[in-house]
């Protein structure tokens, strides 16, 4: 993923603005020394962590545009045409000039559609500007990709800013006193310069003519209406195979992340099988390349390596500490900017992996995020108690997938300069998947119908399997839990001697928004506000009660869960094959977690240690 950022319509136009500009895209944030003392408590953390503001999403090239008052820059991770699509791009006469960040996967049959147009490059993104030359500002849903650009109209000083469909990129959008509009790909390039930033909607446009958002993105199941379309597993199953296969374009090495669960098992197999015969086989090697985290023995890396062998992958396998993830806290927080719980368990893994995977020389991986919220996959949708409710459900969880699943996916890889491609949040695939009849996707485990039964079934293929079927109809098990359960047990432990009772009794008085309710919660929360402390920041970030990943309309499903709201799947008693023990009341349980992983009690920051194996 590149990096992107924009300021339009500044008081300031000068040489020394467009260098603030540019520092901003590149610079280095330092954090100074912190002491925080407590009454009851000296707690220190002393530590010197360089990062760059956005440069580490595209380290390949940096580029800068200045149209009177206005500013593109842009930080270049380099996937398609390597050597000619620096950014930004322009148009024949540079009257039209884009910022973006993304893959437009039929940029091929754009340019045939436009014969009339000669481009500069042969980047994928370079048909954006001649779109807009063509259609003007309805052109984004022609699209079929993953996007956010920033697109400046010389000719009459307008601008259009864009998000994909789902929110797979990141975008934030800010306002500085001086009446000026930032855009960033992460808050980080705005949070010194805006008065205001907020998140940029995902399928949403900006427009400077009309003064305005408005949503480009309208697909039927936006209303969250009832479908009634039959399932057929084979129509399932070639959608999600095309997703898959567009996803291939690419000039440079890559692989598959591989956790051995149903999503990442499926985008494996349908890879490794479409992968002969593509322009990047015959560049970097028709064998597949795979990769997985993991504490030592967990449950992900036993049945990675099994899929792995089964397709024949070569497989690299990284094994972590519950220390090496604590120590990474810090650094994961201040990338991927949000202090939700379940996403800074499942980012820290990913995080780590993705270092190392671009230290092997990839810089793009294929991954399974999405479909979980699409089929109704977490193992709350056991308690569904209809099939209205069950879609309007997952309607929720995918409209709200750009605050937790897709930021993790994007920004944990994107930290590394590595980028994160999902066909399961392929536009055309859940148009196909969310025109189903839910009734197909409700879980009726007597009639041997579990979580995400229809796409299990679309590629149970007897005579030429895609899986081994014990992998097939797996059950569902999240990332951060997957990695080995004593992982999010031992983040608990941690929080739990860093964070006292007073502090909790206390929380609602600190963090009046979204009030923290666990120890753990609280930690990340600190962090957070240390690396961010404008209020727009926390304001970019969800809450409310969750259980398993539920929103909190889904918490009503089952009346215990009332009662051990957490993310981890194993909070869904009575489902979960390792679930937890039934709790008090959460207002309770105010004590410590116990956990059988010792946690040293000062935080600090080192590089992790992970053990490779291929």
């Amino acid at each position: 993923m590149c990096g992107i950022l924009a300021v339009l319509g500044s008081s300031d136009d000068s040489q020394a603005k467009r260098v603030r500009v540019l520092e901003l895209s590149r610079r280095q944030f330092r954090f100074p020394f912190f002491l925080i003392c407590f009454s009851f408590s000296c707690v220190c953390f002393s530590f010197f962590i360089t990062n760059f503001v956005l440069k580490h999403r595209g380290p390949d090239w940096s580029g800068i545009h200045q149209y009177g008052n206005s500013f593109l820059a842009h930080q270049r991770l380099a996937i398609i045409d390597p050597t000619s699509g620096d950014q930004p791009l322009f148009n024949e006469d540079k009257s039209i000039a884009v910022t973006v960040n993304g893959e437009i996967y039929n940029h091929e049959e754009l340019r045939k559609s436009m014969p009339n147009h000669r481009f500069r490059t042969g980047s994928d993104c370079d048909v954006i500007a001649h779109l807009y030359e063509e259609h003007g500002e309805n052109f984004v849903d022609m699209l079929d990709g993953i996007f956010s650009f920033v697109l400046l109209d010389t000719r009459d000083n307008s601008f259009i800013v864009a998000r994909d469909a789902i929110g797979i990129t990141s975008l934030y959008i800010g306002w500085g006193l001086d009446g000026s509009i930032w855009v960033s790909s992460e808050m980080k390039g705005l949070n010194d310069d805006c008065e205001h930033f907020e998140c940029f909607p995902p399928g949403h446009l900006y427009s400077s003519k009309q003064g305005g958002l408005r949503r480009w993105y309208n697909p039927s199941w936006f209303s969250e209406a009832i479908p009634s379309t039959p399932y057929d597993p084979l129509v399932l199953r070639r959608a999600f195979e095309d997703a898959v296969i567009k996803r291939l374009m690419t000039d440079v090495p890559f692989g598959v992340l591989l956790s051995g669960g149903l999503d990442s098992s499926l985008v494996a197999s349908v890879t490794a099988r479409y992968m002969a015969g593509t322009k990047a086989a015959m560049q970097w090697g028709a064998q597949l390349h795979s990769f997985c985290v993991g504490l030592e023995g967990s449950p992900d890396l036993k049945a990675a390596r099994e899929v792995a062998d089964y397709l024949g992958t070569v497989h690299h396998e990284f094994t972590f500490t519950v220390q090496d993830g604590i120590d990474a806290i810090e650094d994961v927080i201040y990338h991927i900017e949000t202090y939700d719980v379940t996403t800074i368990r499942a980012s820290t893994p990913m995080f780590l992996m993705s270092r190392k995977i671009k230290a092997l020389g990839v810089k793009m991986v294929i991954s399974g995020e999405g479909a979980d919220e699409i089929f109704g996959g977490y193992l709350y949708f056991h308690k569904a108690p209809n099939k209205e409710e069950f879609h309007q459900e997952t309607c929720q969880k995918i409209k709200a997938l750009h605050q937790y699943d897709c930021l993790r996916a994007n920004k944990s890889t994107s930290a590394w300069g590595l980028e994160a491609r999902v066909p399961f949040l392929d536009k055309e695939f859940i148009k196909v998947a969310m025109d189903i009849d839910p009734e197909w996707k409700m879980i009726k485990r007597d009639e041997g119908r579990i979580e995400k039964w229809i796409l299990r079934r679309a590629f149970d293929d007897e005579e030429h399997p895609y899986l081994p079927k014990h992998i097939l109809y797996r059950q569902k098990e999240q990332f951060s839990d997957g990695v080995g359960y004593s992982w999010i047990d031992g983040l608990k432990a941690h929080a739990s001697d860093h964070v006292t009772d007073r502090m909790m009794l206390n929380a609602r008085h600190i963090f009046p928004h979204n009030t923290p309710i666990t120890k753990e919660a609280y930690y990340y929360r600190m962090i957070f506000e240390r690396c961010f402390p404008q209020n727009a920041a926390k304001l970019t970030v969800p809450g409310g009660a969750s259980v398993a990943c539920s929103t909190a309309n889904a918490v009503k499903w089952d009346a215990s869960w009332s009662n051990n709201l957490d993310p981890s799947g194993r909070a869904a008693l009575g489902v979960h094959t390792a679930a937890y023990e039934p709790q008090a009341p959460a207002s309770l349980t105010v004590g410590k977690i116990p956990s059988t992983n010792k946690v040293p009690k000062i935080l600090g920051v080192s590089s992790p240690g992970l053990t490779i194996q291929s």
